[in-house]
């Protein structure tokens, strides 16, 4: 399937999709800014970036377990009820984080205090996914809804730090920027809940637990220990978020780091700013007119065309050209939409319907930690040996690639096999 530039407007346009759509813009805005922004706030108030370090490695664990243990809640009850909750709780627990930090505790206090925050932090990612199912039918629409979710995902992880980033430098407040994160994610959150749209699909979940007699789903010891991820193609879907997430993450650090060389440290947020936009053009272009046709040869392909330009970026970050660097860096984020994009559909492929939200929360937990990796191996790398250094990311992103090659089979083995929705 390919979808169509009407095909993006017709499913941005359905029925009831604008008012979550605008919600969830305003709740996922911070994913990618919640940890920079409470590293730089510790940091401003403590003075030491290793401290700060700890405390924001403790939100960002707590986020990604968070997610896939909220993901198997939100598909078992509805989202509305449980978005509500845990706003709530995140409310409350960011307010303990903000009292610890201004009073100076130690990482005794602060580290577990951010590990319950980021469990509490609402899974929102997975709930904007899913909901497109009851929004528009299959298909191309449906396809170009989620390369929508996709560009915007990647836009904020792109964006939401360099906001950050920006708040912190220019407000007086080192919190600020923390503080802006969590009233956009609280706000954004609650009216996503609310929407008509996510209370139908709520009351939808509650009424088929209710006629099926069930208070949780039919499986086996092993789905129900390991949920979704029993699913040897979600495993596989999983791993290219990964292996996704690591280059991306080595690149930020990396593009960062040859600016500074170059003595143009200004451009180095000005080129991810761009890259952003470079993805999102291209994503619609190329959701237009995919390649590989066949999905499970797309998570190889694309990762190890985009890991090799990642090299090629990395070998000419020491010549200090600010032009070349942004010509590779640009071919690069041609590819970063078509990854996000396939590994949302593959969701769809791998998992069975009922599990869509705990599926997509997998898929957002593994690019986090990536991310993360990503950027702490960059770091060491490039204090080690200057920008190239970066390089790293697209080694191990070529490696990975490797390994999607020998399970690209497994998507199609899951596609094979019924879902309980299907039954």
């Amino acid at each position: 399937m390919a979808a169509s530039l009407g095909d993006y407007r017709a499913a941005l346009s359905a029925p009831g999709a604008a008012a979550p759509v605008l919600a969830s813009i305003l709740a996922r805005l911070p994913i990618a800014m919640l940890s920079l922004a409470a590293l730089l706030y510790v940091q401003g108030v403590s003075g030491s970036y290793a401290f700060a370090g700890a405390v924001s490695a403790g939100t960002l664990v707590g986020i990604g377990v968070g997610m896939i243990v909220q993901g198997r809640w939100l598909d078992r009850v509805g989202p509305t009820r449980l978005l509500l909750m845990f706003s709530a709780a995140y409310l409350v627990m960011v307010s303990v984080l903000f009292a610890g930090i201004e009073l100076g505790a130690g990482l005794a206090v602060l580290v577990p205090v951010a590990l319950v925050t980021g469990l509490v932090t609402p899974a929102i990612e997975g709930s904007s996914r899913a909901l497109w199912t009851d929004l528009v039918p299959p298909g191309p629409r449906r396809e170009a809804a989620y390369t929508y979710e996709s560009i915007s995902l990647e836009v904020f992880f792109i964006l939401g730090p360099a906001l950050a980033a920006v708040l912190v430098v220019t407000a007086p407040w080192p919190g600020t920027a923390l503080a802006v994160a969590v009233a956009a994610e609280v706000t954004g959150t609650v009216w996503f809940a609310l929407t008509r749209a996510t209370r139908t699909r709520t009351a939808r979940i509650r009424a088929e637990r209710a006629r099926s007699g069930l208070t949780r789903p039919a499986v086996s010891g092993t789905s129900r220990l390991f949920g979704v991820m029993a699913r040897p193609g979600m495993r596989t879907v999983a791993l290219a978020s990964l292996g996704f997430g690591l280059t991306v993450g080595s690149v930020e650090v990396g593009v960062l780091a040859a600016t500074a060389a170059a003595g143009a440290p200004a451009m180095g947020g000005v080129l991810l700013s761009a890259w952003s936009v470079v993805s999102v053009l291209a994503g619609v272009a190329y959701g237009m007119r995919p390649w590989p046709r066949a999905l499970h040869l797309r998570f190889p392909v694309l990762l190890a065309g985009f890991s090799v330009l990642v090299v090629v970026l990395a070998l000419v970050a020491p010549s200090g050209s600010i032009l070349l660097l942004g010509v590779v860096m640009f071919l690069a984020g041609a590819l970063i939409t078509p990854q996000t994009t396939a590994h949302s559909l593959g969701v769809e492929l791998a998992a069975p319907g009922e599990s869509a939200t705990e599926a997509f929360n997998w898929v957002v937990t593994a690019v986090v930690f990536g991310v993360s990796i990503g950027q702490s191996l960059a770091g060491v790398a490039v204090d080690a040996f200057g920008p190239v250094g970066f390089l790293t990311g697209g080694v191990l992103g070529l490696v990975v690639a490797g390994l999607l090659w020998v399970l690209r089979g497994t998507l199609a083995a899951d596609a094979r096999v019924p879902s309980a929705a299907s039954a």
